[in-house]
C-alpha cells in the first residue's frame, strides 16, 4: 500500500514539476527565456559602444533633451552656480543668428553663434569631439564594468548625433537657427558644443 502511494506520489510531483516548466517561454533555440530581475542593474558589458548609443539614443538624448534643455538664460545661471573647477555637461535649446561658419575640412563643420553675449562654437560633424553628450545623458563612469566603453561611448554617441543634421555651409551665415544640443560648462565657459538638432528659421 505504502509503495502505491510512494508511486503516485511521484506522479504527481512529476506532473507538477512539468506544469511549472510550462510557464516559462522558449527562445528560438529552445532555451529558456528567464525573466529579467526589474530591480537588477543595467549591464552594457556585452554590448559594443555602438550598440549602446544606437539602443539608448532616443530616450537617453533625445527624449531627454527635448524634455530637460536649458533655455539661454538658464543656461547663464547654470553656468554661475557651478563651484570652481567643477564641470557639468547639459543639454540647451537656443536660437539666434549664424556669425560665421568654420570648415577645416569636409569634415569638421562648426558653426558659430551668440549667446547671452559671448559666441559658442556647435560642431555640426561629420566628425564632432567631445564627452558633452555622453556626459549630459547622465552616464558616469561607474556604470561600466568594461572601462574601455564608457571611453569610446563618447566617439559612439558623437557619429550617432551627426547622422541626424543637415549639412552646413557658409550659406548659413547670417540665417536665424534653432538649436537643440549638448555643451560642457566649465570656469564659466561653453565648450565641446555638439549639435543634436539644428533647422534654419524664416527671416
Amino acid at each position: 500500500m505504502r509503495l502505491k502511494q510512494w508511486g503516485v506520489g511521484m506522479v504527481c510531483c512529476a506532473a507538477l514539476l512539468l506544469t511549472a516548466c510550462r510557464v516559462v517561454d522558449l527562445d528560438e533555440n529552445g532555451k529558456p527565456i528567464i525573466p529579467a530581475d526589474p530591480n537588477a542593474r543595467v549591464s552594457f558589458e556585452n554590448q559594443t559602444p555602438q550598440q549602446i548609443a544606437q539602443q539608448t539614443w532616443n530616450e537617453r538624448v533625445q527624449t531627454a533633451a527635448q524634455s530637460h534643455a536649458l533655455d539661454a538664460s538658464t543656461l547663464a545661471s547654470q553656468a554661475k552656480s557651478l563651484p570652481p573647477g567643477k564641470s557639468e555637461s547639459v543639454f540647451v535649446r537656443l536660437s539666434g543668428k549664424v556669425e560665421r561658419v568654420e570648415i577645416s575640412s569636409e569634415r569638421e563643420k562648426k558653426l558659430v553663434m551668440r549667446v547671452n553675449g559671448a559666441p559658442l562654437t556647435v560642431q555640426t560633424g561629420p566628425v564632432i569631439r567631445g564627452n558633452a553628450i555622453r556626459d549630459a545623458a547622465g552616464f558616469k563612469f561607474e556604470d561600466f564594468t568594461n572601462q574601455v566603453q564608457f571611453a569610446q561611448l563618447s566617439r559612439a554617441y558623437n557619429r550617432e548625433a551627426a547622422k541626424h543634421l543637415p549639412p552646413v555651409d557658409e550659406s548659413w551665415t547670417g540665417k536665424p537657427v534653432t538649436l537643440l544640443a549638448a555643451l560642457t560648462l566649465k570656469e564659466g565657459e561653453m565648450t565641446d558644443a555638439a549639435a543634436l538638432d539644428l533647422k534654419q528659421e524664416a527671416q
